[in-house]
């Protein structure tokens, strides 16, 4: 990676196997759903020069500043927006843009909202609980933990935390309300573990099961995977980064499904779905960061990388 490209905060994960699997070409278009600080928007657009373009995509503000100051040399090339991933038709139809040649999705946090002094993403700063990504209409991760029911909570960090201790903590939070930082919840959720031995701290998968909360991510993916399967021209390939197992079942599941000509019950011997295959899955077990991309990035750590083609 040249100096330009490193002069961003955000540190783009398995960046080369981005650029790699994407093959940018002159004359082509693209999207970043989640651009980010523009780490993998600057690779794409580098490598599709003269004229190649790109839609950008991210629901903060801040971001979008970055991304688009990082992005100034392609000046002309590149279009952001601040909307959510899965508005990706309405937006290219605004441009006259009918097809793409390749997407990328590097789901979850990125350095910069990890960062933040005040957006309540970290326990390590003591912020605000506020966790969302943009939208300043929807509620906040104080707003969940200070009114919804006991058992909701517990539902919310045991599905989207995988959280082994969602009552204990569910039932902490209830005791404990008002609850309007990150240090108060982090502290309410060390309680709970007690004298675990967790190799990971005891507010990650809390502060994880919110943030999914918060922003629906989970439902967005869902909705946004067919979307950019159907705009993709025939050979283009949607590459998604994943960062923990409900993403990247997600990603799986729906990859599979659209891979297959086929997908009645394995138990029916006739078939009557009438689906056909409309993608060739190029990574049956995902990609995953060297060694040294893990140590030199932490955020890399967990980055599963899923690449299709459309058929």
């Amino acid at each position: 990676m040249s100096a330009n490209e490193v002069e961003s905060p955000h540190i783009p994960v398995l960046y080369h196997e981005i650029i790699a699997a994407l093959a940018p070409k002159p004359s082509c278009f693209y999207i970043d759903g989640t651009i980010g600080a523009g780490g993998h928007a600057w690779g794409i657009l580098n490598a599709s020069k003269p004229d190649g373009q790109l839609l950008g995509f991210d629901l903060d503000p801040q971001a979008l500043v970055i991304a688009h100051q990082r992005l100034s040399v392609f000046s002309g090339r590149f279009f952001l927006v601040q909307a959510s991933y899965t508005r990706i038709q309405e937006e290219m139809h605004k441009l006259g843009w009918k097809s793409v040649d390749g997407i990328v999705f590097d789901l979850g946090l990125s350095s910069i909202q990890l960062d933040s002094h005040r957006r309540g993403f970290s326990f390590r700063f003591d912020s605000p609980l506020d966790m969302r990504f943009g939208a300043s209409d929807q509620p906040t991760a104080a707003d969940l933990i200070n009114n919804l029911p006991e058992a909701e909570l517990a539902r919310i960090l045991w599905e989207y935390g995988e959280e082994r201790f969602a009552r204990k903590i569910a039932r902490f939070i209830c005791e404990a309300r008002p609850i309007n930082t990150t240090f108060q919840l982090a502290r309410l959720t060390e309680r709970a573990y007690g004298n675990s031995s967790s190799k990971i701290h005891p507010a990650t998968r809390t502060f994880q099961a919110l943030r999914i909360a918060v922003n629906q991510e989970l439902s967005a993916i869902q909705e946004v995977i067919p979307k950019a399967i159907e705009v993709l021209n025939p050979g283009g390939k949607l590459a998604i980064i994943s960062f923990h197992s409900l993403e990247d079942r997600i990603v799986k599941t729906i990859f599979r499904r659209e891979s297959r000509d086929c997908i009645c019950p394995p138990e029916q011997l006739i078939c009557t779905c009438n689906h056909k295959a409309t993608i060739k899955e190029l990574t049956r077990k995902p990609i995953e960061p060297s060694l040294i991309e893990k140590e030199n990035n932490p955020r890399a750590r967990s980055a599963k990388l899923r690449i299709l083609q459309k058929i």
